[in-house]
């Protein structure tokens, strides 16, 4: 291989360019580089969508009329009128018929089983489940959680919810019953379908009991629907496959993606069929450069929005994905050791997960099958992202198509593209559809300056809003600056226009890449009998980015016990999200109106200036918690 210019990490062949999905619909389009298409994409949206779904040949029952529809505010945008389509039969149903004996799905399961089902096959299950959903009443429009591990039952469910109309509501597999019932409270779900238990490090993880558990607290839920993980079968009748998917308006709820905010109330983003089907297949074809027949591997869950982006992007392309049952990094080579025995095409990671791995050694197997490493979930740090790209991505050989969006992106603002070289750590350039911007605090755009990420123009895949909360939407999103979407994220473009990402501007904690706020973790500590009150901060970590450090103020009498403290957190969240550090203190620094002052407690902790301190009643608070670190 020739030497690489120091600049970039990757510089695609000519090999590359041409088989590259991108420059196919550059081409078709007239598009002489990546700044042109991205152009077009912005500023003749209907020609460009249209251009998408000849391209990738996605199926709709009938076109749309209108591309967008603003006449509500930019914050309402709805697209693709007129169009009538579905997601279970763009992504399973249609590929049933063009190539029904090509591999869709592979089950690897944490004890060494290992399953597949051709794209005929998983179509069949997915009818027999939305017929036995039907048979217990779910309709068009119904909520459904989905509270399953990483197998290829919950993409069945989830197809199965689209092929009926219903919004699904994947729930984080690693949720205790608090986060769960929480969930299932707002969404006021009707269905759960959960699995009886999974492995997890070699161990059984009970889901069943933690769904009982949960219910106790939400009584919308009419049925649970097992998956009985030993025999894998269903604990409701199914149908005969028989009933047809049915064709909605683009604009019907398909998902309920769950996220959270500062002020301790999950908030669900709620995404609908046309937009939601569209912009993940633009990004899973344009960015990722998946193509039928690949071998898709993403180390996520379905309770975060990269598991329905591996189920909706990876299925509407005629792809197969690989379902990893447990945890990456058990044993130690696991991940490798799956590329090498899938042959999997294209692999999904976090950068928290590659700092966890490191310490385990070098990959040993052979990883000559890939063609692409997709990383998200937070920024990059050099260290890391030098190791993966020597030992998985070979030196340049392949890229590393790192991405960043949200749940309430509905797919992502700014990505490398296949079409021009990469820079390490950086996440290259806005998406295809994206408008993006960096502003200063009064709202002027800037370059080589850290800045907030804003969107300052609608896309499909964007959240439909905040369930049953207009104005929490509104508040969240578009309240900075009006009229422009601000995402919360601090970022940059350097002197060649290529983007970085330098951390969240909000309070929402990113614990190993997976977003909680901080009064979760607070309410959930308040749970133990000698906890008053409680403050959660964010604390950078060498390995897991982000970790969570607890500051407690007890009951009168009650005894400083740290580790019940976090036993009760991850009861309650998930093993996940119990803090790193609890810490005892006599009171916590508040302003007047009784308001804990976060960021004076984490500035504090990690020894910087807390700032302005003149709203605290109790700044002497803060001495003591610099006593206690």
């Amino acid at each position: 291989m020739a030497a690489r210019d120091a600049t970039f990490t990757w510089t695609p062949s000519p090999g590359q360019l041409e088989r590259a999905n991108v420059v196919r619909l550059a081409q078709t389009l007239g598009c002489s580089d990546y700044a042109a298409l991205h152009r077009l994409s912005v500023e003749e949206p209907d020609r460009f969508w249209r251009s998408v779904v000849d391209d990738l040949e996605l199926q709709l029952a009938s076109p749309w009329r209108r591309v967008r529809d603003d006449s509500r505010g930019i914050e309402w945008t709805t697209w693709f009128e007129g169009a009538r389509l579905n997601v279970a039969t763009a992504c399973v149903h249609a590929w049933a018929e063009r190539t029904p004996d090509a591999v869709a799905a592979i089950f690897c399961g944490e004890d060494r089983t290992r399953d597949e089902w051709t794209f005929a096959e998983l179509s069949l299950h997915v009818a027999k489940l939305a017929q036995g959903l039907a048979d217990l009443g779910v309709a068009a429009g119904d909520r459904i959680a989905v509270y399953l591990p990483m197998c290829p039952e919950a993409a069945i469910a989830s197809y199965a919810c689209a092929h009926l109309g219903a919004i699904q509501v994947p729930i984080f597999s690693g949720f205790g019953a608090t986060a769960v019932a929480q969930r299932l409270q707002d969404s006021g779900a009707k269905v759960v379908i959960t699995a009886d238990w999974s492995y997890r490090r070699g161990k059984r993880t009970p889901m069943r009991e933690t769904i009982e558990d949960a219910l106790r607290e939400a009584p919308s839920v009419e049925y649970v629907a097992e998956w009985r993980r030993e025999d894998r079968t269903w604990s409701v009748p199914l149908g005969d496959g028989s009933l047809p998917a049915l064709e909605v308006a683009a604009e019907q709820p398909l998902l309920l993606a769950y996220t959270s905010g500062t002020t301790g109330r999950p908030k669900g983003a709620l995404h609908v069929h046309g937009g939601f089907l569209l912009s993940i297949a633009r990004e899973a074809a344009y960015q990722s450069d998946i193509q039928a027949g690949d071998r898709v591997l993403f180390a996520t869950d379905m309770g975060w929005i990269m598991g329905p982006w591996t189920v909706v992007g990876t299925g509407a392309l005629g792809a197969a994905v690989v379902y990893m049952e447990g945890a990456p990094d058990w044993p130690d080579d696991r991940l490798w050791r799956l590329v090498e025995e899938e042959r999997v095409t294209m692999l999904g990671v976090s950068p928290t997960l590659i700092r966890a791995l490191i310490p385990k050694g070098e990959p040993t197997a052979d990883l000559s099958s890939l063609r692409a490493i997709t990383t998200t979930g937070e920024p990059w740090n050099a260290g890391p992202y030098d190791w993966l790209d020597e030992h998985a991505a070979g030196n340049g050989r392949i890229p590393i198509v790192n991405i960043s969006g949200g749940t309430e992106v509905g797919a992502c603002f700014l990505s490398v593209t296949p079409m021009a070289p990469t820079k390490p750590c950086s996440l290259g350039f806005p998406a295809l559809g994206q408008a993006m911007d960096v502003y200063s605090p009064a709202g002027e755009p800037l370059r080589g300056e850290v800045g907030e990420l804003v969107c300052t123009r609608a896309w499909p895949g964007m959240t439909r809003g905040i369930w049953g909360d207009d104005a929490r939407y509104l508040e969240t999103y578009w309240s900075r600056f009006p009229g422009v979407w601000t995402h919360g994220d601090w970022a940059s473009v350097d002197e060649d226009g290529y983007w970085s990402l330098h951390g969240r501007s909000d309070d929402t904690l990113n614990i190993a890449g997976k977003r909680i706020g901080p009064a979760e973790l607070e309410s959930a500590a308040l749970d133990h009998p000698g906890v008053a009150e409680a403050a959660a901060v964010g604390i950078p970590h060498e390995v897991k980015g982000e970790v969570a450090w607890l500051f407690c103020a007890l009951k009168p009498g009650a005894e400083a016990e740290a580790d019940a403290v976090r036993a009760v957190v991850a009861a309650a969240l998930g093993k996940a999200f119990a803090p790193e550090r609890v810490l005892f203190v006599s009171a916590l620094p508040k302003t007047r109106s009784a308001k804990i002052v976060r960021r004076a407690v984490r500035a504090t902790a990690l020894g910087k200036d807390p700032g302005d301190l003149s709203t605290l009643e109790n700044p002497d608070a803060l001495k003591e918690i610099a006593n206690v670190v």
